[in-house]
């Protein structure tokens, strides 16, 4: 975890170059204040030189935002990428020094009006103990700059309490919750404790426009076990806070632990994150040496390059429709992955046949119009049989190749549908009249 920003400083220094919800039915956000959020976010960790040539094959594989100094900010923008600005002046200290802090004045009035500008880099898994310092710059960037938010990115739950910077035992004596009527996991449990507290005190003292967090889950012998959970924890304390949040996923075997996920494993990642009400995706690595397996290594491409790159224009035509829809609820079918639901006797859509899945509900305007199945199998095909009750007669589904409603599967007598899924796949429906 701390190795990864090691890493990434590395990078960045070598190149030139300076991350079911547990709540069934959530109360719908609120429009994000701050920042307007206008894509669906398509990005990584570790970013290449800034040339043109290879921010040319960044955009060519469907990413629309990349990593850069300020002179790389002009070549961004003639490949039409957004980009994120690194600086060693992002940092709490700088407010301490006039002179470093005259430099950020000045810093920020190049930038803040260049058309590429999406972000400001700040750091990455602070322990909480860092937040005050975070919330000070924070406050100081969006003061002077309130259309760009600085971007900062959070420790996963298997985080160790240290790390975190976090008591689970306070958290549990002042009844920390996302919200308070978060259920479906033992209020003892001292993960869930520990990371809520985290969300918590990041939310209420830094004040983010964005939630950022990585999850690493594939390991060379098994599976994490905490995936789910950590996807429902940010949801929620997303939606508490009306902020949109992005999900940091594993594209490399830069830890002697992990094994590289195959597409399926990394069509599950992407899908479920969206099922979930995710804003963005970032695969970690991008850019390294071989050593950390990641898509590129020593400035070659992988085989797995051509796989993300066609699977991040499936994202980029789900990415508009996605960002017109308020997530309102997850569920799983069993067996239940840990801090996961049940879809209830009462939800508008409803497993009727066998299979591993999950159901993302989404709307508008306190209505569930859409939906989306995730083949929870990255091993298998899968083919769910649904019911739907959402108020329409017809369903659309979105089209992964063009990004438009097209003509969906047809419900029978009993509003039932079957949807047929690749491994780690999944569709996105609507219902119309």
């Amino acid at each position: 975890m701390n190795v990864k920003w090691m890493l990434v400083a590395i990078v960045l220094t070598t190149i030139s170059l300076v991350a079911g919800s547990l709540v069934a039915d959530a109360a719908e956000p609120a429009k994000n204040k701050g920042w307007p959020q206008k894509q669906f976010i398509i990005t990584f960790w570790c970013p290449p030189p800034a040339t043109d040539q290879a921010l040319a094959a960044v955009a060519a594989e469907h990413y629309n935002m990349t990593w850069v100094p300020v002179d790389g900010l002009d070549v961004a923008a003639r490949h039409k990428l957004r980009a994120m600005l690194t600086s060693g002046l992002l940092n709490p200290a700088t407010l301490d020094d006039a002179a470093k802090r005259a430099q950020l004045d000045a810093l920020i009035e190049k930038v803040k009006k260049h058309p590429a500008l999406e972000a400001y880099f700040i750091t990455d898994e602070p322990g909480a103990g860092a937040f005050p310092g975070l919330g000070k710059l924070v406050a100081y960037l969006r003061q002077r700059d309130p259309a760009h938010p600085a971007y900062i990115n959070l420790f996963p739950t298997y985080a160790s309490e240290a790390q975190l910077g976090v008591s689970a035992d306070a958290a549990q004596r002042a009844k920390v919750g996302y919200p308070q009527n978060f259920a479906g996991v033992g209020t003892s449990n001292k993960t869930v404790l520990a990371y809520r507290e985290h969300l918590k005190k990041f939310i209420e003292i830094v004040k983010p426009d964005l939630i950022s967090y990585d999850h690493y889950h594939f390991m060379k012998q098994s599976d994490g076990s905490q995936y789910f959970l950590n996807l429902a924890l940010i949801r929620d304390a997303a939606i508490e806070a009306s902020k949109p949040f992005v999900n940091i996923i594993q594209a490399c075997t830069i830890e002697k632990s992990w094994r590289l996920p195959n597409p399926a494993e990394t069509r599950l990642l992407v899908f479920t994150t969206m099922a979930y009400g995710g804003r963005g995706i970032s695969y970690f690595t991008y850019w390294g040496p071989e050593r950390y397996g990641g898509l590129y290594r020593d400035g070659k491409p992988s085989p797995m390059v051509k796989e993300v790159a066609a699977l991040n224009a499936e994202i980029a035509h789900f990415g508009p429709a996605l960002m017109e829809l308020d997530s309102k609820a997850v569920y799983h079918t069993a067996p239940l992955p840990y801090g996961t639901r049940a879809v209830p006797t009462h939800a508008p859509v409803r497993f009727t046949g066998d299979g591993e899945f999950v159901l993302g509900l989404f709307g508008k305007n306190g209505k569930t119009t859409a939906f989306m199945v995730v083949n929870r199998s990255y091993k298998q095909n899968a083919e769910a049989t649904v019911k739907v009750e959402i108020l329409g007669s017809k369903l659309q589904e979105l089209d992964r190749t063009t990004g438009k409603w097209s003509h969906g599967p047809v419900m029978d007598a009993n509003r039932e549908v079957k949807i047929k899924l690749g491994p780690g796949d999944g569709w996105l429906l609507r219902v119309v009249k």
